[in-house]
């Protein structure tokens, strides 16, 4: 399996390269270990991650370990999804969602 069908962590040491200069659109999922919601994200984000592993890339970010990028972008609740696109948040999504209605919130960026 390569790694553009899995959900890759990231972290601030690496996010400039891993997200902002990635070619293709990145879901950005900020998680953290305590929080239910997110863990129940991640056979959604895998999944994701398996399907539009060509039109999507996946990371996860741990808000815990990486506190610089949380705050530059303002997370407050857990999960936070971002969608960056050319290096930019073209979208922001707080909390857990079935698939379907993920894939549906992602159409217009994808």
């Amino acid at each position: 399996m390569t790694g553009r069908t899995d959900v890759t962590d990231v972290t601030d040491a690496d996010f400039e390269a891993e997200v902002i200069g990635a070619e293709l659109p990145v879901l950005v999922e900020f998680t953290a270990d305590w929080c239910p919601p997110c863990r129940q994200m991640a056979p959604v984000l895998k999944a994701l991650a398996s399907e539009e592993g060509d039109r999507l890339k996946v990371v996860r970010l741990d808000v815990d370990a990486n506190p610089e990028r949380t705050n530059a972008y303002k997370v407050l609740s857990m999960p936070t999804f971002m969608v960056f696109r050319d290096g930019e948040p073209v979208k922001s999504m707080v909390g857990a969602r079935a698939k379907r209605r993920l894939l549906e919130e992602l159409a217009d960026v994808l």
